[in-house]
């Protein structure tokens, strides 16, 4: 679940980190007594789930509240890269000497969760790794022994920052760890991170990632799933309870696990097709939720043609046969469907589907071949 920048500092709030005082605004008139009660001058940042909001001029300054009230006119409604802007982020001004960046996020290569540092805070931090990649000091923090202060600070040392930012920079990087694995995160960031003229470190933005898997343990996570930003598509997958991305090819892919499901997106690339989703029914190969995959894709009207990928480990092949048959049943599909199906009992799967299959629902031995065949079938 993707935070707004509101609703990550107040999330980073909650383990102590300095934010600055705001209040979040739905219309004009709600951003002007904001602004009244907040004092000026303040911030007025659009609010949406991507970045580039300032050079699309979502984020501006405001001297007064006459400046409040023309800036939120403007920003509100505004569209930043296909997103509506329909709330805005009052706040506080605040005096900036250095920018910096911080962030943790897991490295799935390394098994460890992965902080980057740099001096050359305030831009994309792929920017700063293309243009100066010694500029980022990194740490690989082993979960079981967690960061330690000796460790934090030999990292804010690698990353040379002046030494007036070094202490207030240590605090907040240890609070930052802990929100982020205490949160159940997969990304915490904060860009910029400031020093003050007065020499105080300071949060002056943040990006923020829940792992929505881990929303039994937070009860109050369910305030962000209802701010997340979503298609049509996304949204009925969602009521649905599938892991689903809508993309914008002509081919459905529904597979069984997130890996694989991936790799069925990239091999759709591979031979020459455009997938029109990434779809990941999980274990559950059985009828309630291959039914419920196949209406989400059916009702997109740009897919020609479904690719079903199952490879069966806990689940069995001849589920996953019946699953596909009482799915379609349920379900009346235009577009036909190719399948791939192999692992655990997948012979007997496969015999099952064998009088089922005709010019609409077609079955391929490989995982390559089936791709082909769908993509041609989409064309």
């Amino acid at each position: 679940m993707d935070l707004f920048e509101y609703q990550g500092k107040q999330f980073f709030a909650e383990y102590g980190m300095p934010i600055s005082p705001g209040e979040i605004a739905f219309t004009v008139d709600e951003a002007v007594a904001a602004a009244e009660r907040l004092g000026t001058p303040v911030m007025v940042k659009a609010q949406v789930h991507t970045g580039g909001r300032g050079k699309a001029g979502g984020v501006k300054f405001a001297a007064s509240v006459d400046d409040v009230r023309e800036h939120a006119t403007n920003i509100l409604g505004l569209d930043i890269k296909g997103h509506i802007v329909g709330r805005v982020w009052i706040e506080k001004a605040s005096d900036i000497a250095e920018e910096y960046y911080a962030s943790f996020t897991l490295d799935r290569s390394a098994k460890k969760h992965l902080g980057m540092l740099s001096a050359e805070g305030g831009v994309e931090i792929e920017q700063v790794a293309e243009d100066n990649p010694d500029a980022i000091a990194k740490i690989w923090v082993d979960p079981v022994d967690g960061l330690t202060e000796a460790a934090c600070r030999q990292w804010v040392a690698a990353a040379n920052l002046p030494d007036a930012a070094v202490e207030g920079t240590v605090a907040i990087l240890q609070k930052l760890y802990t929100a982020y694995v205490e949160g159940d995160a997969d990304l915490v960031e904060i860009n910029p991170l400031i020093l003050t003229p007065g020499g105080v470190v300071h949060v002056l933005d943040a990006k923020v990632t829940l792992d929505s898997n881990s929303v039994y343990r937070h009860p109050d996570y369910e305030q962000f799933d209802e701010t997340q930003t979503r298609d049509e598509r996304e949204e009925a997958a969602h009521e649905k309870g599938l892991q689903y991305v809508g993309l914008e090819g002509s081919v459905g892919v529904i597979a069984n696990g997130a890996g694989l499901a991936m790799s069925t997106v990239d091999i759709v690339n591979q031979v020459g097709g455009r997938p029109a989703n990434f779809l990941d029914i999980g274990g559950g190969s059985n009828a309630e939720v291959m039914a419920g995959a196949l209406e989400v894709i059916n009702n997109d009207p740009d897919v020609k043609a479904i690719f079903i990928n199952i490879f069966g480990g806990i689940t069995k092949g001849e589920e996953v046969a019946n699953g596909i048959i009482e799915a379609l049943q349920r379900v009346d599909i235009g577009a036909p469907i190719v399948i791939r199906l192999d692992g655990t009992n997948a012979e007997e799967g496969r015999e099952i589907l064998q009088p089922h299959l005709n010019d609409k629902l077609i079955m391929e031995p490989t995982m390559v071949s089936a791709a082909e065949r769908v993509v041609a079938l989409a064309k």
